[in-house]
This record gives structure tokens, C-alpha cells and sequence, in this order.
């Protein structure tokens, strides 16, 4: 299906044409009859003579209901300019035309109407070539000029043939696997419950899909599909779509939210933009000024950030950084107006280069008016270069997202950056689910890691080494990055894992010569009686709380509770010695044990708690056994 928007001054026949062509009147509303002027969009759908199948967008002309027109015009495929034979150019048919030279809408059919009202063929003469002088400079200079009676049905062949020609060459839209509706309608349909109009883009929804409604996250499952009046399983891109929602309340809903399926987009508050200032204003763009900015369906207040100039003078570009007071949702390359609040006009638009932006930036930093200069330039290699420098590491989808490449050609651009060295995949970003890092800062994180740990090692040489948790604390690093980071460090040899401690392959932990002296002494004493050993107080006392840890680490030492410690050897051998005696179903008592050992019931009731613990032995009330 392919989508046309009408344009132009108010009153020059747009709803009556439709109504010519389609049969059936566009306005819906009362005040709208009543007025015989369109405040909403309206909508409808015909089939041209050669089979195409054609959803019509009647967009307001009125100057008061101009931002209803915006919301419609951003999506559509090609236009149906209306300009009164009577009246000729009039200040909203050169808006209208403004707007969609700054959307760059190239496909169009100039519909001269009310011809029966004009006697006078020079006076024709002289408005065709108006209108002429007025499209040279646009999008629309090549558009054919057709003249039509809505009320005699004159010229309406002539005109759907137009409409066929310039839409022979449109190519269809890209399915990028990720759908997203921006909502311009919302009503209730008794039994069925929400449902939201739209124009769908860069995907494809079926019937039972998982949806969630942006910026509000709001969750539901899609319960029916419409397009041109009709039911559907599924539709793909570039159609006008009636989606019916279950598990959403229509009043949580607004005009401008978008339909994704979950986690395919995010919402922003900043925007990095190209924009054209339009050339018949009076006075400057200046920095920091307030607009209500036109994105979709969706319109909010933006606060213009001017980059890399002090002003802008009409009928130049430049850079801006927005900044908008409620979350958007954009991708790279959506389209964008920008009009003045009060008093309302129409200031300029361009696109989207970078929808989700880290930081809010220096005005005049050149590296950030470089940056925007490639995603500006749209080679898709040095866009997806880019996008993973700024980014250092970020996730494979996030990456697409903010690129706005179809799929495949993302992932081809980042096979000539992985051939070229420049970049590194983990897991499988092919999926959709893995991580891509720019290689210059994927050296620096792990770099950045290993000194981390050295550091530590040399502040702490007694201690095994950093404690995971820590080093990752100290990383700053995001929990899938970090995790990743040291999963290669492990796998390249640089540290090793020992329980909840990460520390550098070849580390050891090595006494001073005094420190030595202190432990020898300690373990003569444990030597000496090995039953009835220095407890953990006593051993802390005489070599320090460090080299007790270190000795606990090197395995010198086993504590088996807060006051009692073994040598390692020592309490293997009362385990042997323990199971040797309980064999056969034997039991034994605390002070049976200890008569045994020839120990104290403080040492002997830690050693047999310990047993219980590690599963070697089971108490019976007074008594242990072995565990079965």
C-alpha cells in the first residue's frame, strides 16, 4: 500500500477532491462539517487505475490546526498538492510547501482545483506559472500540474494517472525487523477495547505479538490488525495500520507514542539534528531558544542548543543539539519540523543524525562537529564507525538502532570494520544479543583492569587478591561489560579466578624475612601440639591479622570455626581417624571424641560441628554417625 497526504491553503478543496476520488468525505467531526473546514486528520483509502492500493491522508490547511497537518505529512510516500485555480498561492500553501521541502517529500501531483470558477484562461495561465516559480527551488519541482473540478469530476482521471506515475518508481519500504507505529488516532471500540492508528514503519506486526507503547513502556498483546479497511494476520512497512490492543487503557495512551515490540527502541531527551533554517524569516536562529518540535505523530517542547556558530541566518544549516521536554523516540534519518510557539510559525526542520546522544555537548568542540559531519555524509561503514567509537561498547541492537541501517547492510559494514581490525565482537552480535567495542577503548577498559589489580597487589602483597565485586565496583564498568572484560582476561592468561578473588597470572604471596621468622615460631607451636593448638585470637596476635589471612590463603592453616584452627594435615587426619572409629554404624559423644583425641571440648565440638556441616557426619541428640 502506498500512503498520500494532502497539502495546502485552507479551503482550496482537499476534502471535496477526496471525497471526489474516494466517495466518501474525509471530515469526521461535527465542528468539521459545521465549519466545512478539517481540524484532524482524515483518512481513506482507493485503488488507482493500475491496481495500487492507495491510503490517503487529508491533512488541515487552517494556520490554527497547521500542527494537526505535521503529524500527518511525516510518513507518506508522496503528496497530493491542492492549490484553488481561483485564488492561487496563498501564506499556508507556501507552509505547506515549506514543510515538505524540509521532509523532503519528492513524490507529488499539484492538483489545480476550482477550475470551473475561473472563465478567465490567461488568469489559469498566470497562476500555473505562480505555481511553478514557487515549486522551482523545492522537492516538488518536478511535480505535474493537473487541472481538476472536484464538483463537474473534471480531470480526476488525469490526476489518478499522475498519482500512478510518480509512484511507478517508489520503491518498497525496508523491513528492518523492528516495527514501531507512531499513534496519531486513539479510540474505544466496544468488545474489542484500544485501539491506535498509524503508520507503520521499518517492521512487521502480527496478530499476538508482545507490544509495548513508548515512552510510558505501558505492555500489551496485539488482538487485531487493520489496514485499507481490511483484517490482517500481519502487516509489514510503509502501511496505515488500525492496531487493537488488549491489556492497555486507551486513556494511558497519547497522540505521538510509539508501538515497539519490547526492547527494540528506547526513549530520549536528546536529539543531535541537521537543520535548515527557512530563507523568507526576518531575524536569526539564537541559541537556546524554545520550539515545539514535530517528530512523527509526536509533538513536544525542545530547547534548541546551536553548535558550532553564535547564530544562524535564514536559509542556512548547521548543527543542533535538542533538548525536549518530554521523551521521544527517533532513529537515524526520521525527519523533523521545528516551529516558533508564539508567535506560530514555521521555523525549519531537517533530520535526525543521532537519536540518543551520551551528553549534552561543548558548543564549539570540533570533535563533536566532526562526529556529526559523517553521520551527516551517511556512508554506512564510517556511520557504524562512529557510532561504536562514541559508544566504546555497547550493545549490537542499541548500535542499529542508532544507526538506522537496514540490518543486513549494519552488519556488513561491521564485517569490513571487524576485517579491518578496528572493532571486536562478544558473544553473538549477529543475534541481536551480543556486544560490539570499539578496539581502542576495548584495549583501554582491559588495560585499565590489569593495573587495577596490580595496584592492588602491591598495596595488599599478603592478600590473594581483589575481591571481584570490588574490582568491578572500582571499574565503573556495566554488569554484561565488565563480566565480559574479565572472561577475556581469564581466557588470555593475564588474571586468574581463585573463588571470589581475581588476581594476576604469576602472583604469589611472599614473606619478609621478619615476617617469615614470625611464622615458623607459629607453626613450631602447632607442631608441637597439634591437637590443642595456638587458637585464631592467638595466631592474629603473633603474626598479625595480614599474614594469618595469607596463611589461611596458602592453605598453611585450616579454621574450622571463629576460635579453632588446624594445621590442614592435623584435621585430615581426624577426619580419617573420626570415620574409622563410626564404621560399621559406630556413634560417638563430644566428650567420647575428646577423651579420644585427647583434646579440649572447645577444639573437639568446633571439629565435630564441622563435620556435620561438610556432610560427613549427622547428629542424633547426643550422639554423631557417620552420614550415609
Amino acid at each position: 500500500m502506498y500512503i498520500i497526504g494532502t497539502a495546502g491553503h485552507v479551503d482550496h478543496g482537499k476534502s471535496t477532491l477526496i471525497e471526489a476520488i474516494t466517495g466518501t468525505h474525509p471530515d469526521r467531526l461535527r465542528e468539521e462539517r459545521e465549519r466545512e473546514m478539517s481540524i484532524v486528520l482524515g483518512f481513506d483509502t482507493f485503488q488507482l487505475p493500475d491496481g495500487k492500493n492507495i491510503s490517503i491522508v487529508d491533512v488541515p490547511g487552517h494556520r490554527d490546526f497547521i500542527e494537526n497537518m505535521l503529524s500527518g505529512i511525516g510518513s507518506i510516500d508522496a503528496c497530493l498538492f491542492v492549490i484553488a485555480a481561483d485564488e492561487g498561492v496563498m501564506p499556508q500553501t507556501r507552509e505547506h510547501l515549506a514543510i515538505l521541502d524540509l521532509l523532503e517529500v519528492k513524490k507529488g501531483v499539484i492538483a489545480l482545483t476550482k477550475v470551473d470558477l475561473v472563465d478567465d484562461s490567461e488568469w489559469l495561465d498566470l497562476v500555473e506559472i505562480e505555481i511553478q516559480e514557487l515549486v522551482s527551488s523545492t522537492s516538488l519541482k518536478d511535480a505535474p500540474v493537473i487541472h481538476v473540478s472536484a464538483t463537474e469530476k473534471t480531470g480526476l482521471n488525469e490526476l489518478l494517472e499522475a498519482l500512478s506515475d510518480v509512484l511507478a518508481g517508489q520503491p518498497p519500504r525496508i523491513d528492518q525487523g523492528r516495527p514501531r507505529l507512531s499513534i496519531d488516532r486513539i479510540f474505544l471500540m466496544a468488545g474489542f477495547g484500544s485501539v491506535v492508528t498509524g503508520t507503520l514503519l521499518d517492521g512487521t506486526f502480527k496478530v499476538g505479538d508482545e507490544v509495548t507503547i513508548l515512552p510510558s513502556a505501558k505492555s500489551g498483546r496485539i488482538r487485531g490488525l487493520q489496514t485499507h479497511n481490511q483484517d490482517a494476520k500481519e502487516v509489514g512497512p510503509g502501511n496505515r495500520t488500525a492496531v487493537n490492543i488488549s491489556g492497555v487503557d486507551n486513556k494511558s495512551i497519547k497522540r505521538g507514542d510509539v508501538v515497539t515490540h519490547p526492547g527494540d527502541y528506547s526513549s530520549t531527551r536528546r536529539l543531535d539534528v541537521q537543520f535548515r533554517y527557512l530563507g523568507d524569516l526576518d531575524k536569526p536562529l539564537t541559541h537556546d531558544l524554545q520550539t515545539k518540535l514535530f517528530l512523527g505523530a509526536d509533538e513536544t517542547i525542545a530547547r534548541v542548543r546551536l553548535l558550532g556558530r553564535e547564530n544562524l541566518k535564514p536559509g542556512e544549516t548547521a548543527w543542533l543539539q535538542l533538548e525536549v521536554e518530554e521523551p521521544v523516540i527517533a532513529m537515524r534519518g526520521d525527519r523533523y519540523i521545528l516551529r516558533r510557539p508564539s508567535p506560530s510559525e514555521t521555523l525549519g526542520g531537517g533530520i535526525v543524525l543521532d537519536p540518543n546522544p551520551p551528553y549534552r555537548h561543548k558548543r564549539f568542540d570540533q570533535e563533536v562537529l566532526d562526529h556529526l559531519e559523517t553521520l551527516s555524509a551517511g556512508d554506512p561503514v564510517d556511520v557504524m564507525r562512529q557510532i561504536i567509537s562514541r559508544a566504546g561498547v555497547a550493545n549490537w541492537s542499541v548500535v542499529i538502532e542508532q544507526s538506522g541501517l537496514e540490518i543486513n547492510a549494519a552488519q556488513e559494514s561491521l564485517n569490513q570494520l571487524l576485517e579491518e581490525g578496528l572493532v571486536l565482537v562478544m558473544d553473538d552480535s549477529s543475534a541481536g544479543n551480543g556486544f560490539v567495542a570499539d578496539k581502542a577503548t576495548w584495549d583501554e577498559i582491559i588495560s585499565k583492569l590489569v593495573i587495577k589489580v596490580e595496584g592492588y597487589h602491591q598495596e595488599y602483597p599478603l592478600r590473594p587478591g581483589m575481591s571481584r565485586e570490588e574490582l568491578k565496583s572500582q571499574s565503573g564498568l556495566a554488569d554484561a561489560i565488565f563480566k565480559q572484560a574479565i572472561e577475556t582476561l581469564i581466557q588470555e592468561g593475564e588474571l586468574i579466578k581463585q573463588g571470589p578473588a581475581i588476581l594476576l597470572q604469576g602472583f604469589s604471596i611472599e614473606f619478609s624475612p621478619g615476617q617469615t621468622e614470625k611464622v615458623n615460631s607459629l607453626l613450631e607451636k602447632f607442631s608441637q601440639n597439634p591437637i590443642l593448638p595456638p587458637s585464631v585470637n592467638e595466631c592474629r596476635e603473633e603474626v598479625g591479622e595480614e599474614v594469618y589471612n595469607a596463611l589461611l590463603f596458602l592453605k598453611e592453616l585450616k579454621q574450622i570455626s571463629s576460635e579453632v584452627v588446624f594445621t590442614p594435615e592435623t584435621y585430615h587426619k581426624m577426619i580419617v581417624e573420626i570415620k574409622e572409629k563410626l564404621q560399621d554404624g559406630g556413634t560417638i559423644t563430644v566428650a567420647q571424641a575428646r577423651d579420644h583425641f585427647g583434646s579440649s571440648r572447645k577444639y573437639i565440638l568446633a571439629f565435630l560441628e564441622r563435620l556435620d556441616a561438610e556432610g560427613i557426619t549427622i547428629r542424633e541428640g547426643d550422639v554423631r554417625r557417620l552420614k550415609r
